[in-house]
This record gives structure tokens, sequence and C-alpha cells, in this order.
């Protein structure tokens, strides 16, 4: 069977879509951009479709081709994505043109859901000059490819230890980021907010809010909104001093902080502290500290490679048995058998 042209390939992204009553009119020449999705093995549905839905109603409401897209996979056959979905796909790796924009979409299983193929297909379109993009975890693949360059990348929380650990990166905490070589978003619902950003860019702010509304998006978020606050709102305007407490433990995990440090930090004695502590979050700072500490090496657990004993020593602890040890007490297993 003869496979597709590129051009043929991106018929389904082109074609206009029926006008509803939602209508833009944009006024001036048009030029079509193009994005090519690799879908990785056990990709985050979500994360995919909330990038995609966005340029197909951007096109819907102006009538006119404004971007078009395909489907790629590592071997051109359909893939399954983390919910059990299956999709079909349009290519496998073969050559994008220059003016395409690659964007890797994964996500369970992010460190190792790339092959060769797949990193040298990215490392080649990168040298034509192609863009680069990433979703939920598809960053992992940008960095093991090397094409992350000074740009550091927005990586879902929950991978952010593990992503660290691996690339010595530190990927940033806000839902999505615009670099000079490359764009990235942390999954989830955070692909609408990205392509809206686009799409501004692009067209303008007008077009992207009218693609906000038709998807139900009521409060657009910029780029530097945070993914997951570090403790409750109200905590940070009436207990300043714990917020600044907990924002170094999370700065200092592979390097504990000690009490004293922490009751410098928060301004008052270490008494008073582990008062106010108790008060706040009904658990001495000690404690509170070690939590995050083993929250981090279980997802470094799940995410990496790392040995146990390297895991211990990323989150602060002296020996292999000494972490065992609290792991167990905390998570009601050990370690290995987490694994």
């Amino acid at each position: 069977m003869t496979r597709p042209t590129e051009d043929q390939t991106f018929l389904r992204a082109t074609a206009v879509i029926p006008r509803g009553v939602a209508h833009f009119h944009l006024t001036g020449p048009v030029t079509t951009q193009a994005f090519a999705f690799l879908a990785l093995p056990r990709f985050t549905l979500l994360a995919f479709s909330s990038a995609i839905e966005p340029l197909r109603i951007a096109n819907q409401l102006t009538q006119q081709p404004l971007y078009r897209w395909k489907l790629v996979s590592m071997d051109g056959k359909p893939v399954e994505s983390s919910a059990g979905v299956r999709i079909e796909v349009d290519q496998g790796l073969e050559p994008l043109t220059r003016e395409t924009t690659a964007i890797v979409c994964s996500g369970t299983d992010a460190s190792q859901a790339a092959d060769r193929k797949v990193l040298n297909w990215l490392r080649e379109h990168s040298r034509k000059g192609g863009g680069l993009g990433a979703i939920c975890t598809g960053a992992y693949t940008l960095a093991r490819a090397g094409l992350l360059g000074d740009d550091s990348p927005a990586v879902h929380w929950e991978n952010r230890p593990a992503f660290r650990e691996l690339y010595d990166v530190e990927p940033l905490q806000q839902i999505y980021v615009i670099g000079r070589k490359h764009f990235s978003c942390a999954g989830g619902e955070a692909g609408v907010d990205l392509m809206l950003a686009l799409i501004a860019q692009d067209h303008g702010q007008k077009l992207a809010d009218s693609v906000a509304e038709m998807c139900l998006h009521s409060r657009r978020r910029e780029a530097n909104a945070t993914q997951k606050t570090a403790y409750p709102a109200p905590m940070l305007t009436r207990n300043p001093g714990i917020a600044r407490v907990i924002a170094a433990m999370k700065a200092n995990i592979s390097t504990p902080l000690g009490q004293d440090e922490l009751a410098e930090t928060f301004g008052r004695t270490r008494r008073h502290l582990e008062r106010i502590f108790k008060s706040v979050l009904q658990e001495t700072p000690k404690g509170y500290y070690l939590g995050l500490r083993l929250e981090e090496a279980r997802n470094l657990l799940a995410d990496t490679t790392l040995s146990i004993l390297e895991v211990a020593i990323a989150t602060g602890f002296n020996s292999r048995s000494s972490f065992s040890k609290a792991y167990k007490k905390r998570f009601g297993m050990s370690p290995a058998r987490y694994r």
C-alpha cells in the first residue's frame, strides 16, 4: 500500500468545518501553521486532545485553514493511550518539512517511552530548523535527545523530582512555557492554555478569547500560573512565616535544613515554630519535612531507574537502611516492594 504524502495527511485538519452560530471574522492574509503530534505509547489522552481541539476550533470560528495537523507514531501503527484508548495515526517517523512543528506527547513511563529512532528523528528535524514542542511528559524525550538547550521546560508537578534527578535540569512549576527553541506544557488542561497563547501570537488575543469561550475555558491562564500550590492560600496570608518555612523545606530536599535554620527562616524560636506548626498543620516541622522528602522519594522510585541508595541520597538520607525504615513506616511497605 502506498503511504499518503504529507499534504494528503494534512487534508483532514485543513478541511473547513461547517460554520455554526459562533463566528470570528479574521482580516488579512492567512498563513497556515503545521503541527505533527507524535503520540508515544501510553500518552495522556486529556493532554493530547486539549492541545488539538483549540486548533480545530480556531479553524471553525474563522472558516479558514489557520492550522493543520497530523498524527505520528513510532511505527506508523495505532498507538494506545494510558487510558487504553487507541488512536489511528497518519504516518511513522518519515521526515517532516522544515515548516512543521513536531510536538511530543507522552504520559506514563516517560523516561523510556521513546526509542533511539525517535530521538534521531527529532534531532534531524531540529537540525533542519523545524520547531519543537512537548505535551505532558514529552519534555523527557526532548531532554533525552539533547534538544532542551538553555530553556527549562514545564513538567507536571508529579514528575518534577524525577526530571530534576535524571537530567540535572530544574523544570518549571508553571503550567506552560514558550521558549526560544521549543514550547512545553505540564499536561492536563494546560494544553488549552498553551495553544490559546500560540493562537494569540499568530492571530491576536480576540480570536484566542473566542476559542477559549468555545472550549468553555472561562479562565484563561497565563504561562506563569503555578500548577500546584505548596500550601493553601489562607495559610499564605494568615501564616506567612509557615509558608516561608515550607518553601525552604521544598528547596532543600537533598540537603535538609536543621531545626535552627528553619526557625531562623520562620523568624522566631524553635519552640514557637513547633507550636505554630502543630496548630496550623497538626504536625511537627520535623515530621512535615520528613513527609515532603519521602513523597519526593516515592516519585523518584516510580519515575526513574535510580537505585534505592541513590534515591535515599537524593532525598537527604545517610544510608539505605535508614531510608527504607522511614519509608516503610510512612507508606506501609519497603521501597523495594513499592518499586
